[in-house]
C-alpha cells in the first residue's frame, strides 16, 4: 500500500505542474492591441532575519517593460550585496534593450553579466543571489530564472505558475521523467528546497527560460516572489488577494502583511513583484 501511495502522489504532483503551464500555453495567434501602459506593486519583508538580501527593480523602456527581483544569500553581508549587484546589472543592461533583440539573448547576456559582476565584487562561494526577470513586448511575457525565485500570472482570479526554478527536488524531477533515478530517489529528494544554479558562482550556465511567450491578457497580472515569499504563505492566500479589488500596490502590501502575520516562528526574507498591464 505504502508503494502504491509514493506512486500516485509522485504522478499527481507531475501532472498538476504540467496542467499549471499549460494553462497559458501557447501565445496564440495574431497580435492584437498591444500593452503599453502598466501599474506595478512592490514589497518586501525582512522577516526575522538580521540582513535583508532582497533587493528588485522596475523598468520602462520605449520598446518593452522589464522587471527583476534577485534574493541573495551569503556571508558577511555577500547577499545583500550579490542581490544589490545582480538587479542594477540587469536593470544596466535593460537600458540598452532594442526591440531587435531576442529576449532569450537579452536574458543569457544580462544573467551571465550579472554574475561576472558578483564575482568580480566578492569571492566565489562569499556570496550569489537567486534571480528572476520578466521583459514584456508586444503584449507577451518572457521571463527567465536561475534560482528559486518563481514567476506566475494571475488571470480570472486563479494564480498559475510558470516557472519551476533550480532547488535539488526540482532537479530530481527531470532526472526521474529522464529516467535517470528510481522513483523511490525521486520521492526522497523531492521536497528538497536547496539551491544548486544561482548567479555569482564560477562555471555559471543553466537558464529557465520561456521561449515560447505568453500573450498576456489585459488585467492579467505577472507575479515575481522570492521563496520566502511563497513559502512563508499557503498559495491560496496569495491568490485569493491577487484576485481582490484594489490597485496592485495595496496588494502587494496585503501579502506581505500575511506572511509577517503567518504561524511560522522563523521567518525568511520575502518580496513580491506585481505587474499589470492595461491596453
Amino acid at each position: 500500500m505504502a508503494e502504491v501511495r509514493e506512486i500516485t502522489i509522485l504522478a499527481v504532483y507531475l501532472f498538476i505542474l504540467a496542467l499549471s503551464a499549460a494553462r497559458l500555453l501557447p501565445a496564440g495567434a495574431g497580435k492584437g492591441r498591444v500593452m503599453r501602459r502598466f501599474r506595478v506593486g512592490r514589497a518586501m519583508t525582512i522577516g526575522t532575519r538580521q540582513v535583508q538580501e532582497d533587493n528588485y527593480g522596475i523598468c520602462q523602456g520605449p520598446d518593452a517593460f522589464m522587471a527583476v527581483l534577485a534574493d541573495g544569500m551569503g556571508r558577511d553581508y555577500g547577499g545583500k550585496v550579490s542581490s544589490r549587484i545582480a538587479v542594477e546589472t540587469v536593470k544596466d543592461m535593460f537600458s540598452c534593450y532594442q526591440s531587435s533583440e531576442s529576449p532569450a539573448y537579452f536574458f543569457r547576456r544580462a544573467f551571465h553579466a550579472a554574475n561576472a559582476a558578483i564575482l568580480g565584487e566578492l569571492d566565489d562561494g562569499r556570496g550569489g543571489a537567486s534571480v528572476g526577470a520578466v521583459l514584456i513586448r508586444d503584449g507577451c511575457l518572457y521571463y527567465a530564472v536561475a534560482g528559486s525565485v518563481k514567476i506566475a500570472v494571475c488571470r480570472g482570479g486563479e494564480l498559475v505558475p510558470l516557472s519551476t526554478g533550480h532547488t535539488v527536488g526540482m532537479l530530481a524531477e527531470g532526472r526521474f521523467m529522464e529516467g535517470a533515478i528510481t522513483r523511490q530517489q525521486a520521492l526522497e529528494l523531492l521536497e528538497d528546497k536547496r539551491i544548486y544554479n544561482y548567479v555569482g558562482q564560477d562555471g555559471f550556465e543553466e537558464i529557465e527560460f520561456f521561449d515560447t511567450p505568453v500573450r498576456l491578457k489585459e488585467r492579467d497580472i505577472v507575479v515575481l516572489m522570492s521563496d520566502g515569499l511563497y513559502e512563508g504563505t499557503d498559495w491560496r492566500t496569495i491568490e485569493e488577494l491577487l484576485a481582490g479589488r484594489g490597485k496592485c500596490q495595496q496588494k502587494a502590501y496585503d501579502i506581505i502583511e500575511a506572511v509577517n502575520t503567518g504561524i511560522q516562528k522563523e521567518k525568511d526574507n520575502a518580496s513580491i513583484v506585481l505587474v499589470e498591464g492595461f491596453l
